[in-house]
């Protein structure tokens, strides 16, 4: 066991140095504020504290973890031997700079409680964030920091005990719109061909009237192709299904809809099944809980794990809603038009309020990959080359790789043949 030495123990403390130690490195970990105890201890130890006792291994706190609420705080970055980081630590500290805060910096996503403009749909903008604009979005490097640590560690404890964990891949299907043309009823279809006639889209047309009388044909009905390609490779999938009423936003087939529910419950018989929230229930958590509700009884199961529209976040208030709502798991830490790392990390963090100064019990899934992000890339070679190296990052760190795929992209028709780079990714990086 792991004994760590400081002047104050406070929930920020507990939190980062359990999800850092316990949940990522798979270290034991004790804490004492005594430093009696911390001299007599025979095993493992370290001080996290302004100054060394003696010549122990030492790594100077920041003020963050011992504060309370949100304080303006300008980030310098360094550099750990050739891994960007920040909250210099001075030459008296082993690492030198202080892991913990600004890991806690990054997980509890503190930048996005600072002022900052929201774009057009409210979500706090990727280039606002300290990691792009400092070049390490791409990197989980909360992780990387973690598996620095935990080398130096043992250097100088040898018998320090850990346990691996494995690399493991998730492919998520987000299914805002799950079908192109068929099952909008008659108003709705109408008012599409003759949307698609004053526009001249003729093939559309053509395809529109096709799948009237097919609805097998409509180029987003990919489910049975979905689910065999999955169970043939074996991977880790989930469905995300929009199961909410129409409206600017939000226009996926109604609820109401008998082969809709039907589709939804015979792909929950292969896959988990899971609620893509409306974009109208964003603020409003008695529809959020309306919407589960639904969806619930059409599984016949519970669904406890969520994906916001439009990777819509609100720090603190988002995540206070999931858990009223009663989710457990969350799978909207990302951006839609950057890939990378939101919160600095590819490892799963239950969130941290910091207005209540507490852990909310939901656990935050990051993900690397949204397809969205990568509409502007040249070509397939070039998205599968930008996909790799956030593969090769997550490898190094054992840790868990999940894309996101929208079941309108991998069955439409754009310059990129969006089925077939799907299933080059689920082949290469399920491993």
């Amino acid at each position: 066991m792991l004994l760590i030495y400081t002047h104050k123990i406070t929930p920020r403390f507990s939190y980062i140095m359990k999800q850092l130690f316990t949940r990522i490195l798979g270290i034991e970990i004790s804490y004492t504020t005594k430093v009696e105890d911390f001299i007599k201890h025979s095993g493992a130890k370290i001080t996290y504290t302004k100054q060394p006792l003696q010549n122990e291994f030492f790594i100077r706190s920041n003020d963050l973890l011992f504060e309370q609420g949100i304080n303006d705080i300008s980030i310098q970055m360094g550099t750990w031997e050739g891994v960007p980081c920040f909250f210099n630590a001075g030459e008296k500290s082993t690492i030198p700079f202080d892991i913990f805060s600004a890991s806690f910096y990054l997980l509890s996503r503190y930048e996005e409680y600072l002022p900052h403009v929201k774009d057009i749909h409210g979500r706090f903008p990727p280039t606002e964030s300290v990691a792009y604009t400092n070049g390490f979005l791409r990197t989980p490097v909360v992780d990387v920091w973690a598996f620095k640590l935990r080398e130096k560690l043992i250097l100088r404890f040898p018998d320090l005990e850990y346990k691996k964990r494995s690399y493991q891949y998730t492919s998520i299907i987000d299914v805002t719109t799950s079908h192109c043309y068929a099952h909008r009823g008659f108003v709705r279809s109408t008012a599409g061909l003759l949307l698609d006639l004053g526009s001249f889209r003729l093939r559309r047309v053509f395809q529109r009237i096709g799948v009237w009388f097919n609805p097998k044909k409509d180029p987003f009905n990919n489910y049975t192709y979905l689910i065999e390609l999955h169970k043939k490779i074996q991977v880790k999938s989930m469905f995300f299904f929009q199961f909410a009423s129409y409206s600017t936003y939000d226009k996926n087939v109604s609820p109401n809809n008998n082969r809709f529910r039907f589709l939804i419950k015979s792909i929950a018989d292969y896959s988990m099944v899971a609620l893509a929230a409306s974009y109208s229930s964003f603020t409003n958590t008695a529809l959020l809980k309306s919407e589960k509700k639904r969806l619930i009884s059409v599984v016949n199961r519970d669904v406890l794990h969520s994906r916001m529209r439009y990777n819509r976040v609100d720090i603190p208030q988002t995540y206070r809603n999931l858990v009223e709502a009663e989710f457990s798991d969350d799978y909207t830490m990302g951006y839609t038009h950057q890939i990378g790392f939101r919160a600095g990390t590819c490892s799963p963090f239950f969130f941290y309020d910091i207005n209540l100064e507490l852990q909310q019990p939901i656990r935050v899934h990051p993900f690397a990959v949204h397809d969205y992000a990568m509409l502007d890339f040249k070509n397939e070679e070039h998205i599968l080359d930008e996909i790799h190296l956030l593969y090769q990052d997550v490898k190094r760190v054992q840790g868990p790789f999940i894309t996101i795929f929208s079941n309108e992209l991998i069955g439409g028709e754009r310059q990129v043949d969006w089925k077939k780079l799907y299933r080059s990714v689920i082949h290469k990086y399920n491993a």
